[in-house]
């Protein structure tokens, strides 16, 4: 259940004022189905919360909070070592983590675990997911870890409430902060087993058994439910989008971003008010647009989204990793946080109304994060926005002050009373309900096969890869262009990479997360934008081994997915077109990090991959114009790390409407060719920009509507 009174379900839609809504008849078996489809829905986000509570309890330490999201006889597997039952779990879980509840100064502990494939049961009471994690640690006096690698978790619904039944741990790398990381064991890397088969990366939620004669809840309850989960991906997406405006330090875009009462709150740096004051907590990290040199990531890891009674507002909490600097100085630095925001429909827009962030820790990349850096968050613990998921208690840490469970606005005191739901018929309602449903579980469903995209990639498995794609869909193929429809997609991957091996000697992990996912009216697409976050990892290197070329251990790059599509066909979730704009950030070695590579000469920065001469593209790059200007194989100058690339986006700013400088709303190409777009193939095109109820909204100043347009 929620804090406060909070409920995870409520309604979000600021309903219409008209006569009371036809009473619904005693008894309907599309009732009945639809409340087993909602609950399923539900169930497969509580398994992604789970795992999204244990992570962030983990980065205070909290190992009797994550010991009690593990039913009684459930296992945890890490790496070699294998406990048994909660109680051993717990044990384990203290030891490893210190055996004191809460950070001591100048300590961290950053686990980042992102990219869920979750699958339900058919009888919705167990469900398996496969996450990719990634932790950082230090005492403060110089001791330091890094692992990494993948999970296969397993859980369980126990008495009406999800619990982990497996946490299964493979590691893939680890190292220190002195060294940087490699293969785990400084073995060559085995392919760690799915638990999931091609068709149902796209089917996150299966089938279902025959639903009950009669429905547990009422269609009224109903709609509650489901707009609450509609609620949840706009609020997620409006929190995502604000994480790439900070990237680029887009501060226009940021501020229309907040509603017009909003406020601010950096621990150690004070309260910023209203949108001016926005303004100037965003300068704070720079002048608007990054400049050459400039890094300013901030990827938001692990956020659990909490919608309020009534859903006019909502909360958002999760874990953010800075990586700044300028290259062009040598500086860079790394900053952990927490974040805790606050979110209200406004205009009948969700907005920000209020934005907490905690820095735990602030290091100079020379030095690390070992040694304790500085901004500490000393003896205070960051609300959560829920109680515990399994024991329904309250988190906090004994000697630490609690801090963000008093909201630094007035509550919202729109009066509602009034309202009532639409005067339609029950039937039209029922279709409303599924309509909108289907919204929520396509967002669920992109991500899915998002994530399956990146851990076939990885696995070279080019055949399960190129199946994810629809009949005739179209991926790009870096430094070389575009390759429609399957076969070509395989043909591509095969003639660049070869055939999958047993085991690698190293790996390039493909992250993709912080999803801005845009469905369309009907729930049948959608648009995705999501971030390269590339960790690689190889063999260590012993002494008197050659430098490096390639992928080496502790590299990390950054590259954009900006323009992705993905459609429901046949009842799987499809990618429709992938487009990978990179490199934007690269490392040359693990001791030098970003602020240590050269700027590279005119014209010497990489030429088309060799791919285009083994299999030429169905489209090269260097046809595609302005779209393709300045990336490696595109067209004009080409621009590497520290030079600034141009980032590109599908959509208008969420709340204003203003449009990006690159702007790209459909599919890279169908600007080549218009047979290859959503709507040439039955399908709505997602909205773009602001919406209410996948309808995009064209706004005027002062932010009122004046037009809406499905499919637009």
């Amino acid at each position: 259940m929620k804090l406060s009174g909070f409920h995870p379900f409520l309604s979000l839609s600021v309903l219409l004022i008209g006569a009371p809504a036809q009473a619904e008849p005693p008894a309907s078996a599309e009732l009945a189905a639809l409340d087993r489809d909602v609950s399923r829905t539900q169930s497969l986000r509580a398994v992604k919360d789970l795992q999204r509570f244990y992570a962030q309890y983990a980065q205070f330490a909290l190992w009797p909070e994550m010991a009690d999201l593990f039913s009684q006889d459930a296992t945890l597997i890490w790496g070699e070592t294998t406990v048994h039952g909660r109680g051993e779990i717990a044990e384990w879980l203290k030891n490893r983590l210190g055996g004191t509840r809460g950070l001591s100064d100048g300590a961290l502990r950053a686990p980042f675990i992102e990219d869920p494939l979750v699958n339900l049961s058919i009888d919705g009471k167990s469900a398996k997911g496969r996450w990719l994690g990634l932790i950082m640690a230090g005492d403060g006096s110089g001791e330091t870890s890094i692992e990494g690698g993948i999970f296969e978790n397993e859980f369980v619904l126990d008495n009406g409430v999800w619990k982990f039944s497996k946490l299964h741990f493979y590691p893939q790398y680890e190292g220190d902060y002195e060294t940087g990381w490699s293969n785990a064991g400084g073995q060559e890397l085995p392919q760690i087993p799915y638990h999931f088969t091609l068709d149902e990366t796209g089917i996150p939620i299966p089938p279902a058994p025959p639903s009950p004669a009669l429905a547990e809840a009422s269609l009224d309850v109903l709609e509650d439910r489901i707009a609450a989960l509609n609620a949840e991906d706009a609020v997620r997406n409006l929190q995502n989008a604000y994480g790439y405006y900070v990237d680029r330090k887009m501060w226009d875009d940021v501020v229309d971003l907040f509603a017009r009462d909003a406020q601010v709150e950096i621990a150690g740096a004070g309260q910023f008010d209203g949108r001016g004051g926005i303004r100037k907590a965003m300068e704070r990290m720079g002048d608007q647009t990054l400049q050459h040199g400039e890094f300013n990531d901030h990827p938001l890891f692990d956020t659990i989204i909490t919608v309020s009674p009534g859903a006019r507002e909502a909360y958002a909490r999760g874990i953010e990793l800075g990586m700044t600097g300028t290259a062009d100085n040598g500086e860079a630095a790394w900053q952990f946080s927490v974040f805790r925001n606050r979110f209200v429909l406004e205009d009948g827009l969700w907005k920000i109304r209020e934005m907490r962030l905690y820095p735990l820790l602030r290091a100079d990349y020379a030095v690390g994060w070992g040694h304790g850096g500085s901004a500490h968050l000393t003896q205070i613990l960051p609300a959560f926005t829920e109680p515990h998921p399994v024991t329904g208690k309250g988190v906090t840490i004994d000697g630490f002050t609690l801090s963000g469970t008093d909201d630094l606005t007035a509550p919202d005191v729109t009066d509602t009373t009034e309202e009532s739901r639409p005067a339609l018929s029950f039937e039209k309602r029922l279709y409303e309900a599924r309509r909108k449903l289907a919204r929520a579980q396509a967002y669920d469903g992109v991500v899915n096969v998002s994530s399956a995209y990146g851990y076939y990639l990885d696995d070279f498995q080019w055949v399960n890869m190129a199946s994810l794609f629809a009949e005739e869909g179209n991926k790009h193929s870096p430094f070389a262009g575009f390759y429609i429809g399957r076969d070509r997609i395989m043909a591509a991957a095969t003639a660049m990479y070869g055939d999958p091996p047993p085991t690698r000697p190293g790996i390039s992990f493909h992250w993709r997360f912080q999803p801005v996912i845009h469905v369309s009216h009907d729930g049948r697409s959608a648009n995705l934008r999501t971030r390269l976050f590339q960790p690689r990892t190889t063999m260590p290197r012993k002494a008197g081994d050659p430098a490096p070329s390639g992928i080496y251990s502790g590299a990390l790059f950054s590259g954009m997915y900006p323009n992705d599509q993905a459609v429901l066909e046949d009842g799987i979730w499809r990618l429709w077109s992938l487009t990978i704009d990179e490199p934007y950030m690269t490392t040359d070695s693990w001791a030098g990090g970003w602020s240590a590579v050269a700027p590279t000469p005119p014209g010497q920065g990489g030429g088309q991959s060799p791919l285009v001469e083994r299999l030429p593209p169905d489209i090269l790059m260097t046809d595609l114009g302005k779209r393709a200007e300045h990336f490696r194989g595109g067209t004009g100058e080409t621009l590497a790390w520290p030079a600034i690339l141009p980032m590109w986006f599908h959509y208008k700013n969420p709340v204003s409407g203003r449009v990006p400088e690159f702007y790209s709303p459909d599919s890279v190409p169908s600007l080549l060719r218009p047979e290859s777009r959503l709507i040439a193939h039955g399908y709505q095109m997602p909205p773009n920009g602001p919406e209410q109820d996948g309808i995009h909204i064209e706004l005027t100043p002062p932010e009122v509507a004046r037009d809406v347009e499905p499919g637009k």
